[in-house]
């Protein structure tokens, strides 16, 4: 465990928590790396194992955020209302400091006007009478924690329901969305030598996500099997044909880093189709290019995990 995961768990200690309330929605929890402001109750609770967000990350003008983020991972969003007594600020700061001791690190704030007013109000949350045009008394927060396994977000947004009547009139409202970026399960879809064939002749070459390699490492993962199966197929079944097998990685790292990277993976799948398939040296060649062709944003975990492939190119 990194230490930064390590760092993470400190969020519940700078939050102390307590044992649902009997009030909580059914099926509700807080979320593990973050727990509620003492004593609030859970009132709207919702979580995909592997789902798109947008993360604000800037003021919003009309409908419009001047930036943004868009994640994809498991999304969980959970409302509170905390006890009466309590101030936006109080309860933001708390959430701050907590997040701040966890390791993540602050990529935007604001409060009232200075996020965007009514119109950041309405692009944050979904209306309800309790957070619907409560700008007046609004707090946000967006944070990022790196982490080696994916990324983690989070969104914080605190108002006062100063708009509303009954016992819930001023009270607190927090809206806490954590995304856990990772790449969705890949590899369900295989590409067989026919649609290899299919996607040289129509394009001159074709990515392939079934070629898999450790973090960092040039070594062939047993996985790629199926994969370099195929592959060995094509090349068996048209003895003419000679492929360029290119490394492609994410931005992580010096770009000198990555393309003696990706070279080094090429050259390790021209290795094994020579050695274990008895494919002719001579039809293949293994270069690296590194991040310089991306197919995708390398802002998210999504988009660096489409960037990360091998492609098969037709050699003249």
């Amino acid at each position: 465990m990194s230490a930064r995961v390590t760092a993470a768990a400190a969020i519940a200690l700078m939050l102390p928590g307590f044992a649902a309330a009997a009030q909580d929605l059914a099926g509700a929890s807080d979320h593990p790396m973050i727990s509620r402001y003492p004593e609030a109750v859970i009132d709207r609770f919702a979580e995909e194992a592997f789902d798109d967000h947008t993360l604000i990350t800037g003021k919003v003008k009309g409908k419009t955020a001047e930036s943004a983020l868009d994640l994809e991972g498991r999304v969980t969003d959970i409302r509170y209302w905390v006890p009466a007594g309590r101030s936006s600020l109080e309860v933001f700061r708390n959430y701050a400091d907590g997040l701040s001791a966890g390791g993540f690190e602050t990529l935007f704030d604001c409060k009232n006007d200075t996020c965007g007013g009514r119109d950041f109000n309405h692009a944050a949350v979904t209306y309800t009478p309790e957070q619907g045009d409560a700008y007046d008394d609004q707090r946000y927060l967006a944070a990022q924690l790196t982490r080696d396994e994916g990324d983690v977000y989070v969104s914080l947004y605190v108002n006062r329901a100063y708009g509303i009547g009954g016992a819930k009139k001023d009270r607190i409202y927090v809206q806490l969305t954590v995304v856990e970026t990772a790449a969705m399960d890949r590899g369900l879809i295989k590409i067989d030598a026919a649609a290899m064939r299919d996607g040289l002749d129509a394009e001159g070459h074709i990515a392939l996500y079934g070629i898999l390699f450790e973090t960092d490492s040039a070594e062939v993962n047993d996985a790629s099997k199926p994969a370099l199966d195929e592959i060995a197929s094509l090349l068996s079944d048209d003895p003419e044909l000679a492929i360029l097998v290119v490394g492609h990685t994410d931005d992580r790292g010096s770009l000198g880093y990555n393309v003696d990277l990706s070279e080094r993976r090429a050259r390790a799948v021209v290795e094994v189709l020579a050695r274990d398939y008895g494919i002719a040296p001579a039809r293949l060649e293994g270069h690296g290019v590194g991040y310089l062709a991306p197919v995708a944003s390398n802002d998210s975990d999504a988009g660096r995990s489409l960037n990360r492939r091998v492609e098969l190119v037709r050699r003249p």
